[in-house]
Parts: structure tokens; C-alpha cells; sequence
């Protein structure tokens, strides 16, 4: 520890100085400094590929529910989502509006895909089962569900045509190949029964086994005619970025009537993703606890060890004059630089062994809910970098407070005669 004279006080409260002398200190002892810092980097590092992997779930959950079901916005008559279940036709939209236009022009826009939602009974020979559809436009919905993967046959043509294209798990259950020709039977908005004809384009799978398991799609045009219906229970709104959704949603309130449409952001219809994000940060927030207290421990053990080897140097500083507050400032400095020493090694170490397992892939099974595994990747975000740099200088700093306390209240008597 170097040694000042009371004189001297003034320069000293430079945080300059305080980092001219922190790092004159760590040199001292090469080999426990390299220790710290490799012990916060290395902590950190795990920080950012836990966090990493968790941020990349996280996105290809949101992304593949925006572009398999639910979209960036959905604009529907208000109330829908509240009593639409029990009448869906009470609350339709019309086929074409000038409305329409106007969410056009938002910033960030992409695509609108209008959608009929019904539900009824699908017959094949002797066997029925239930199902839930939506009316779609083909062309319309070829960028907003392009998380929807085609597994046999082919997606819908054309608006009119007298096809379905099933979950993967209803056409399992009912035994159906592309090509087979189905009935599907439907209460129209009037009350009268209706069925139409239809023949099997193909199979699809969404991220969502559930969904899979009781979904098809049918073209709009035959939709509204079996439904005796002209128009659509949603406006699905794609924009080019999903983080314009609350700028984009704000903007459309406020041009649309809010008595004949409601703007509702993909956020509020996702429960599995809402559910998913709350349980993984949870997560993340035991692994930060985790290694901020390991952090904290071996921090906190090597001033300890550095404050009883300079005990008699300390001793020394305090009887010449040098105040308490200056010693204890001088080790939590020392602290602070391990910290940002190795919250950068560390963020540097995570992102690049992140980019390396991300060049590989994590093969993963398949979540509860899901019928597919994926694979996996580390996705290292700048807000992600800036948390754990962020916690390898708080932990350091608060492992640092006890041990510079102890030695600015030392005894000036009692640390001179310490190697004595």
C-alpha cells in the first residue's frame, strides 16, 4: 500500500489518484489479482450464456407466436375477446372499410390479414370430431404465418378454393392424408346448419401441440359463405418489427374510432409466452443471485487477505494523518477495478463462447406443450452485456465495504505492532 502524507489529503480525493494507486496496490500481488478477476470473469461468463440461452427461448417464442397465430396487433369490434366466444358474429368487422387504409399507413407496416373465426364438426366416413378454424386469405397470410410449418401436402392456394389445410394433430386423429376429401359442419351466424365439401390441401404444425391438435384453416371466401357471413371477426396486423408494437398500437387508438374497434397488442393474447417469460426470469434471477454471492464471498476473502498483510502499512498511513475515509476509499477502489477488469473479460469470454456454442447448436427436446425439439442458441444482447457488467462491479463494490471499513477503524497501536 503506498504511503501518504497528510499533505497530500487534498490530491487524494481525485478519483484519479484513488485508480493510480488501486492499481499500484493490485501489482503487488500479481497472482491473487489474476485469481479475482478470473474468478468474477469466469462468473460473469456463465451470467451471459445462462441469460443468453434464456433470451434466445424467449424470442423464438415470441416470434413464432406473432407470425403463426396471433400477429403484432389484432383490431377487433370491443369486447370481442371478452364475449366473442359465446357469439363471434355479434362482433364482426367489415369485409372492406376505409379503416383499413388508415392502418396501412402506420409506421412499421407490413401486412393485414383479415380472419374469420369459426368452429364445428369435421366428418370423415364414419368418424366426427370437433375442431376450431379460422377463415384466411391465402395471399395475406403467406408473411404473417410464416412460423406455420407445411409438414405434408401444401398450404392453400387461393381464397376460393375448396380446400383445408388441418393441425398435424387433427389430421392424426382422424387418420387424414392430403388429398381425402372431408365435411365440415358449422351453425351459421343465422342458426341454420350448414357443411361444406372439402379436400385436404395438407398438414401443418405451429409451436403449440394444442393448437395443432384441434386447429385447421379454411379459405376465407368458403368460410363466409358455410358461416353466411361477409366480413371478419379480426384484423391481424404484421408490422416489419416487433419492437414497434406499443408505438404502432398507441398511433392506431388514436386514429380509430375506439367506440367500433379495439387495438389489441400480441402481448395481451400471448398466456403461454406471458407465463414462460415470468418462470425463466425467475431463473435468471436465481443464477444472478447464485453467482453474485460466490462474487461477493471471494472478493470479499481476498481484501480480507490483502487488508492483514498491509495491516502494519495501514497502521502507518493512519499515524502520519491520512484519514479513515481515505484508506477505506483506497480499497473499495481496488475493489471497483477487479469488478471492471472482470465484468469486461467476462462479457468479452461469454459473447465469444456463446457465438461458439451458437455456431454449433444445443439440441433440445421438445418443451412441455410441444411436439418438436429445436436447437438451441445463445443470443447476447446489449442489454444483457450491460446487466452483467453492471453486477460484477456491484458485487464487487459491496464485497469490498466490510473489509475497507475494518481497515479504516483499525487501532493505529495495535497495526504497528502487528508483525512485531
Amino acid at each position: 500500500m503506498v504511503i501518504i502524507s497528510k499533505e497530500n489529503h487534498v490530491p487524494i480525493a481525485s478519483a484519479i489518484l484513488y485508480l493510480r494507486l488501486a492499481i499500484l496496490n493490485l501489482q503487488r500481488n500479481t497472482r491473487r489479482t489474476a485469481v479475482a478477476v478470473a474468478t468474477v470473469a469466469f462468473g460473469i461468463a456463465a451470467f451471459v450464456m445462462a441469460g443468453g440461452f434464456i433470451d434466445y427461448i424467449f424470442e423464438q417464442i415470441r416470434e413464432a407466436t406473432i407470425h403463426s397465430q396471433l400477429g403484432h396487433l389484432q383490431i377487433v369490434r370491443p369486447g370481442y375477446f371478452e364475449s366473442g366466444i359465446a357469439d363471434p358474429y355479434a362482433f364482426l368487422l367489415p369485409g372492406q372499410s376505409p379503416e383499413q387504409q388508415l392502418v396501412e399507413k402506420t409506421t412499421g407496416f407490413a401486412s393485414l390479414a383479415p380472419r374469420l373465426a369459426f368452429s364445428g364438426l369435421l366428418s370423415h366416413g364414419d368418424a366426427t370430431i370437433a375442431f376450431i378454424g379460422d377463415g384466411v386469405d391465402p395471399e395475406r397470410e403467406k408473411q404473417l404465418s410464416s412460423s406455420v410449418a407445411i409438414i405434408s401436402g401444401r398450404d392453400l392456394a387461393s381464397a376460393d378454393e375448396a380446400a383445408v389445410v388441418l393441425g398435424e394433430g387433427l389430421a392424426r386423429s382422424m387418420r387424414l392424408q392430403p388429398g381425402d376429401v372431408v365435411v365440415l359442419l358449422a351453425t351459421a351466424a343465422n342458426g341454420s346448419a350448414g357443411a361444406v365439401e372439402v379436400k385436404v390441401a395438407g398438414t401443418f404444425a405451429t409451436m403449440y401441440k394444442d393448437y395443432d391438435d384441434r386447429a385447421l384453416r379454411l379459405p376465407l371466401s368458403i368460410t363466409r359463405k358455410l358461416m353466411k357471413v361477409n366480413g371478419a371477426t379480426s384484423w391481424v396486423v404484421l408490422l416489419d418489427q416487433t419492437p414497434k408494437t406499443a408505438a404502432a398500437t398507441t398511433h392506431l387508438q388514436g386514429v380509430l374510432d375506439s367506440r367500433k374497434f379495439q387495438v389489441v397488442p400480441w402481448t395481451e393474447l400471448a398466456d403461454f409466452y406471458n407465463k414462460t417469460v415470468v418462470l425463466f426470469s425467475k431463473q435468471v434471477n436465481v443464477v444472478k443471485f447464485i453467482i453474485g454471492l460466490l462474487i461477493v464471498l471471494t472478493i470479499s476473502n481476498t481484501q480480507t487477505m490483502c487488508v492483514l498483510e498491509r495491516t502494519t502499512e495501514i497502521g502507518t498511513s493512519l499515524a502520519i494523518g491520512l484519514r479513515g475515509r481515505v484508506v477505506m476509499s483506497m480499497f473499495i477502489t481496488e475493489g471497483a477495478l477487479v469488478g471492471l477488469l472482470g465484468g469486461v473479460l467476462g462479457v468479452v469470454l461469454g459473447y465469444l463462447a456463446a457465438q461458439a456454442v451458437s455456431a454449433i447448436g444445443i439440441p433440445m427436446p421438445p418443451p412441455p406443450g410441444m411436439e418438436r425439439g429445436y436447437i438451441g442458441k445463445i443470443l447476447v444482447s446489449p442489454g444483457l452485456a450491460a446487466d452483467a457488467f453492471v453486477l460484477a462491479l456491484i458485487t464487487t463494490l459491496l464485497a469490498s465495504i466490510l473489509p475497507a471499513w475494518k481497515a479504516s477503524r483499525m487501532n493505529i497501536v495495535d497495526a504497528l505492532r502487528h508483525n512485531q
